[in-house]
């Protein structure tokens, strides 16, 4: 990154001087995502183990649908999307507030129409997340309202 690692620079709408854009990621050249962006805002040069990040998902995407032992501090910053966490679809705005827990299935949408953006706070060490197996999407999906949000 080009900007001062204490201070980033916003230039527009969740743009951020100096900071590049990233596909969200990609599995063994098999996405389990659909239109997602990322940008690493503050990381390791920040000193003190946390890692900010902004994920931009449009209109009709979505995350991973995966689990992992470290936890989430969300804060959406733009649009309106959903997420599940364990077994709960919620909807979800800008500054509402979302702790995603440990090992708990987690998954992000933006709106049909609308494109959905949100900070995410992290430890920069954390582990690898995990995929469902087909038996763990079939517990998933025994719920009707879980099985109608998530994508894979």
């Amino acid at each position: 990154m080009t900007h001062n690692e204490n201070h980033v620079v916003h230039v527009e709408t969740c743009r951020w001087q100096g900071v590049e854009e990233l596909v969200y990621k990609d599995r063994d050249g098999k996405p389990t995502f659909k239109d997602v962006t990322r940008r690493t805002l503050f990381g390791e040069e920040s000193g003190d183990g946390m890692e900010v990040r902004y994920f931009e998902v449009s209109a009709g995407g979505h995350t991973t649908l995966e689990k992992h032992e470290h936890t989430h501090l969300v804060i959406p910053a733009k649009g309106r999307g959903s997420c599940l966490v364990d077994d709960q679809v919620m909807p979800l705005g800008m500054h509402d507030l979302l702790y995603v827990p440990s090992w708990a299935w987690h998954q992000f949408r933006a709106d049909d129409n609308e494109v959905f953006g949100f900070f995410c706070m992290v430890k920069v060490e954390r582990d690898r997340p995990t995929l469902p197996t087909p038996e763990e999407l079939e517990t998933l999906k025994s719920n009707p309202e879980v099985a109608a949000f998530i994508r894979c």
